[in-house]
């Protein structure tokens, strides 16, 4: 997937509908506002494209995400956009892809961003396969600094992986994607309580359903990566869920012989699936190894303490800015944008209820809402527990699959696996509030 690429956020206001928004050259390439010329594609994800692009002020490169209206119709799309702008806004760190500024017409916003020629480190990982301790480090050390950084900002990331760290042309490592972070704001008690992230790096309280504390989050994610970077594979595989959670939640971790002793006791550590006593990020940075061959921490701009932002209004206290006018203007409306709505094909929640309450309830659900229950086994696809209940409607085939993770937690996978289009966000939403009572905790923004 395409990760996006950030730079500074600020900008001058939009011009007025009215005015040219863009228009093709000679070349093929298209100017956006008449200030940047879009050269070519670098890649394209799910909801975006994204190109390489050059200032027609002073020719410099920049990475331009572009977001259509059509790519903009999931409605998870929007809280991620506004928590990408937040996120940023807060920081300003090297080791960090910098928003340049936020474009927007009435159907695409685009994202100029910090251009990281060296691409994604999952590609370096792939093409060369695990990495030499030294070289483990210096990436390990900036990733941990920089996430130290954002952590004493308030900022969680909750999302970390190789596909998102990217390198520049001198190999620094530059973190993006703030799409899934959290903010001071998204607490509640103190912790956070949103189920979210890549399953094979996403820490075992996230899963849960608990309130959990996001630092320590990240760190069980940096651990999952110091692993990847020395082993050239992951800890824990995820083409079978329920098994993967079991081996997360009794630390089963197998090692190679080649990876040595000290970072070995650090991935432990780092691994603890009981976050009170998993090592911190704090705790790893006072270690020998993590501290050789360190490089002075360089020299961080700070965003003053008064540019306090308030997520419900979107409205930053000290200036109003572009994405401020974005938001506000009537021609230039974020909401138009995320209108449409499409049905999610899959979702899951967690339990702690016994496999045959969920299953009753899920039938007794479907029954209500008009749809023929036919119950099966899916041995194949299911670890420990196979259960399998149907749910039919005309061509709206709806399958829930109850699969154990740890004894007493159990995982539901909800999908459409035939005649989607019959099955909508009313029946979904419907579905949801039948089940409530045996709900831990929804996972429908986990990727």
């Amino acid at each position: 997937m395409v990760r996006p690429f950030y730079r500074r956020f600020g900008m001058p206001p939009p011009p007025p509908p009215t005015t040219t928004i863009k228009r093709s050259t000679s070349d093929g390439g298209t100017i956006i506002l008449n200030k940047y010329q879009l050269t070519h594609l670098l890649g394209r994800g799910s909801f975006a494209k994204v190109y390489h692009g050059r200032s027609l002020s002073d020719s410099s490169s920049v990475a331009v995400k572009v977001i259509e209206k059509p790519a903009t119709a999931d409605p998870s799309m929007e809280p991620r956009l506004v928590r990408e702008v937040a996120a940023m806004r807060r920081l300003n760190h090297p080791n960090i892809l910098k928003l340049h500024e936020v474009l927007a017409t009435k159907t695409k916003i685009y994202l100029v961003m910090e251009l990281a020629t060296g691409g994604e480190l999952f590609t370096q990982l792939t093409l060369r396969g695990r990495m030499k301790e030294g070289t483990a480090r210096l990436y390990f050390q900036q990733l941990v600094s920089t996430l130290h950084f954002c952590h004493q900002n308030g900022v969680a990331h909750r999302d970390l992986k190789p596909q998102n760290l990217l390198l520049d042309k001198n190999g620094n490592l530059k973190i993006s994607d703030f799409g899934l972070s959290a903010l001071p704001e998204s607490k509640k008690d103190g912790l956070l309580h949103t189920a979210c992230g890549t399953p094979a790096f996403t820490a075992p309280e996230i899963v849960r359903g608990k309130g959990y504390d996001g630092a320590k989050a990240d760190a069980w994610s940096c651990g999952v990566i110091l692993f990847n970077f020395l082993a050239g594979y992951l800890p824990f595989d995820d083409s079978n869920l329920p098994e993967m959670y079991r081996k997360i939640h009794q630390r089963d971790i197998h090692f190679p012989d080649w990876i040595p002793k000290h970072p070995r006791i650090i991935i432990q550590k780092l691994l603890d699936p009981k976050p009170k006593t998993r090592m911190s990020i704090e705790k790893l940075m006072s270690l020998p190894w993590f501290k050789k061959s360190l490089k002075p921490d360089p020299t961080l701009e700070l965003y003053e303490e008064n540019e306090s932002i308030d997520l419900n209004s979107m409205k930053y206290k000290t200036s109003i800015n572009a994405f401020d006018i974005i938001s506000m203007s009537s021609g230039l409306n974020l909401s138009g944008i995320f209108e449409e709505k499409t049905t999610k094909k899959e979702q899951r929640f967690t339990s702690t209820a016994k496999a045959e309450e969920i299953e009753k309830t899920v039938a007794e659900v479907g029954e209500r809402l008009g749809y023929r229950l036919k119950k099966s086994k899916d041995k194949e696809n299911c670890s420990k527990r196979g259960d399998v209940v149907r749910l039919v409607k005309g061509r709206a085939i709806v399958v829930a699959k109850v699969m154990e993770v740890v004894p007493e937690l159990l995982l539901v996978e909800l999908s459409v696996v035939d005649g989607g289009d019959g099955f909508s966000e009313v029946e979904c939403e419907a579905l949801k509030v039948g089940f409530q009572d045996i709900i831990l905790s929804w996972h429908s923004d986990v990727q």
